[in-house]
Formats: C-alpha cells, sequence, structure tokens
C-alpha cells in the first residue's frame, strides 16, 4: 500500500485541510481590518502618530500574547488555546465596531493583539502534523491560506466601508470581520484535534527568560529571530502607512486599497503554496530566503520611487513575492532547529519578537511619513541589507539544509 494510501497519511491530509481553513477563516477576518484602519483611525480626527499607534497597540498585545499562548500550547495543548484566542478575538472586534473614541479604540486594539498572538499555536500545530523535510513546503501551503485571507478580507472591508459616515460607516465590516472569527473557532471546537506532543514527553516548565537565552544562544534560531525582527521593523511601518501614502501620491480610499491587496493576495497565495515549496527543493530553505529578502528590497525601492500608481504595484508584487520566499522558511528552519516539545516556544519567540518589531516599525514610519511621505520606504529598504548578512551565517550554519 501507498504512502498516500495508508489510514495515517489520510488522517494527515484531513488535519491540514481542517488547519488551512481555520487560518483562512482568522485571517480573512483580519485582513478585512487592516487595511480599512487608517480611515477608520481618521473617522475620529486622528493624526498620522494616533493612526500608526493603532497598529503599534495591537503589535503590543501580540507581543505579549504570543510567547504565552506558544508555550501554553506546548502544556495542555494547541486546540483550547486556539478554541479561546479566536473566540476572543471575534468579540475584540464587535467592539471595536462600537467604540466610542480613538482612546477606546487603542484599548481595544491592544486587546486583539493580545489574543491574536495565536500564529506560533498555530505553526506549531501545523509542524506537529509534517515531517521535518516537508515544513518549509507545508509552512509555504500556511502563508498561502493566509494570503488567501488577505484576499477576501480588504475586498470585502473596501466594498462594505462607507467612510462618509464616520465611524459608524466601520460597523458593518468590523462585524463581519467578527463573524469570520466565530466560525473560524467552531471550526477548531468540531474539526481540529490536539496534535501536541504526549504530557509525559515534555520538559519541566522553565521562565520566559530561559527560553530566550536557549534561542539566542542557538547558532541557526538566533539568526532567524534577528533576521525577523530587522525585516519586519521596516515592514510593519510600510503597513501601518500605506493607506496614508496612496492617498497622499494617488488618491486612494479604502476601495482601491482593498482590491489592490485582493490582487497582491491571490500572487501570495501562488508563491507560498506552490513556488515557495519547489524553490527549497531546488536550493535549501537558506538560500531561498536569501532570494526572497533581495526581492523584498528591490520592490521597496520601486515603490519609494514610483512616478505612477501602475509602477508602484510592481514594487508591491516583487515585496511580494519576497515576502512570500522568505517568511516561511524562517518558520521552518526554526521548527526544524527547536526540539519538538519547544515548537511552540521557539516560534513564539520568533512570533513575539516580530511583534515587537510592529510596535516600533509604525512609530518610526509615521515619523518619517510626517518628513517625507515615501522616507518609510527607503528606510525599509536599508534594513533589508542587515537582514541579508545575519541570512549569509545562517547559510554558513546550517549547511545540510543549504545543499
Amino acid at each position: 500500500m501507498s504512502r498516500l494510501a495508508t489510514p495515517e497519511a489520510a488522517a494527515e491530509r484531513r488535519a491540514l485541510i481542517v488547519l488551512l481553513a481555520v487560518i483562512y477563516l482568522m485571517i480573512a477576518g483580519f485582513g478585512l481590518v487592516i487595511p480599512l484602519l487608517p480611515f477608520f483611525a481618521k473617522a475620529f480626527n486622528a493624526p498620522a502618530w494616533q493612526v500608526t499607534m493603532m497598529f503599534s497597540a495591537f503589535s503590543f498585545g501580540q507581543f505579549l500574547g504570543e510567547p504565552f499562548w506558544g508555550r501554553l500550547s506546548d502544556r495542555i495543548g494547541r486546540k483550547p488555546v486556539l478554541i479561546v484566542t479566536i473566540a476572543a478575538v471575534a468579540v475584540s472586534y464587535a467592539a471595536l465596531a462600537f467604540a466610542p473614541n480613538i482612546w477606546a479604540a487603542f484599548a481595544i486594539r491592544f486587546a486583539t493583539g493580545i489574543f491574536a498572538g495565536n500564529i506560533s499555536t498555530l505553526q506549531g500545530a501545523m509542524a506537529d502534523i509534517t515531517p521535518p523535510d516537508k515544513r518549509a513546503a507545508r509552512m509555504g501551503i500556511m502563508g498561502a491560506a493566509f494570503s488567501a485571507g488577505f484576499t477576501t478580507g480588504p475586498a470585502i472591508g473596501g466594498l462594505l466601508a462607507q467612510p462618509s459616515r464616520g465611524a459608524l460607516g466601520f460597523q458593518l465590516p468590523l462585524l463581519v470581520a467578527a463573524g469570520f472569527a466565530v466560525a473560524s473557532a467552531l471550526a477548531v471546537v468540531v474539526f481540529v484535534r490536539e496534535s501536541r506532543p504526549e504530557p509525559s514527553a515534555l520538559r519541566p516548565h522553565r521562565p520566559r527568560i530561559e527560553g530566550l537565552k536557549e534561542a539566542w544562544a542557538h547558532t541557526v534560531i538566533g539568526r532567524i529571530l534577528a533576521i525577523s525582527f530587522i525585516v519586519v521593523v521596516g515592514f510593519a511601518g510600510i503597513e501601518a502607512t500605506y493607506g496614508l501614502w496612496t492617498q497622499a501620491r494617488f488618491g486612494w480610499g479604502p476601495r482601491q486599497i482593498g482590491l489592490a491587496f485582493m490582487g497582491i493576495g491571490l500572487l501570495g497565495a501562488f508563491c507560498q503554496g506552490y513556488l515557495s515549496g519547489r524553490l527549497v527543493r531546488r536550493y535549501g530553505e537558506p538560500r531561498t530566503l536569501t532570494g526572497g529578502l533581495v526581492l523584498m528590497g528591490l520592490g521597496l525601492v520601486v515603490q519609494w520611487l514610483s512616478p505612477v500608481w501602475p509602477i508602484a504595484m510592481a514594487g508591491f508584487a516583487l515585496v511580494c513575492i519576497g515576502q512570500s520566499i522568505c517568511f516561511p522558511n524562517l518558520t521552518a528552519l526554526i521548527s526544524q532547529a527547536a526540539p519538538p516539545d519547544r515548537q511552540g516556544e521557539m516560534l513564539g519567540l520568533n512570533m513575539s519578537g516580530m511583534a515587537l518589531a510592529r510596535i516600533g516599525g509604525p512609530v518610526l514610519a509615521g515619523e518619517l511619513f510626517s518628513v517625507a511621505v515615501g522616507a518609510p520606504f527607503a528606510v525599509a529598504a536599508l534594513l533589508i541589507l542587515p537582514g541579508l548578512w545575519f541570512a549569509g551565517q545562517v547559510r554558513r550554519r546550517a549547511p545540510r539544509l543549504a545543499a
């Protein structure tokens, strides 16, 4: 009997499909909200620094939540953590729809970030059901589900939003985002099976600082954490100011941005679901990671210098392709290097570091944007350079993977 016909392989395929469906539903809601946030904040007459602080508040909550939920999922299981966190995200989207002022919106976004800090738990669940040699490809497929969610979400949000009604014009898309989260939580309750290692195989609980020391001391994981942090500082700044930048440069509103994100999301889904795994099989994780960083840098420069929106979209596409083949390999390299019963913890530390970058990145970008509207792109492109240096170190320290 071939492996594809074995009960174990069939169970693995079912688990993969269920996880991908959960990811899609959750990220569709998340993607629906993100492009609308700058316009939602401006409905409260918020200046640029408060617009970017909406993103930083979420990221600060995610910084606190990621390592906590990742370690907790190692101890009590992935399923209960996913149910609690996704349900709480649904409640937070509904609360944001009725936020009375910008300060209440900040508090709600912070709480949303804490509970949305469950990406490492999803990554841990995916790693649990995937052999090490398939993890880069599977993380790429997981990334494709993320991109599919970002394709659907922004388009729906852009169509449903009514900026002319002020903050009230964003209630319907936010409630739809809450509905997506509810559907995702129900899918976990009904279909997801527990995948973590047996409790007898787990090590005793340890303080977070011990895990952080172990991660930074590791020859591969420590450098991956550095790449993630450096690159995301710039990328988060672009994400937070993109709506303001396109409005200033091309006169775009929520609808145009939603359609742009839809197109880029389709490209990202293709690259992560099809291209990333094939590049890894041919060139290895470290080389593919390096190539992704190069494409991201080129795309950021093209957007920075673009005189018209079609050229800006070409640059956006290059960034999308680079990101699509870069980030799955960061996750795969960590999951391959981490012990099986530390998957959630190490992936959580990576996501926590990325969340920390998303706290400072939007604040920095907000200040840069007030000086020159294209400055966030220039700084983000420069930050790719130290990322490439660390990627070169990963290639030298992971010769088996680079082969």
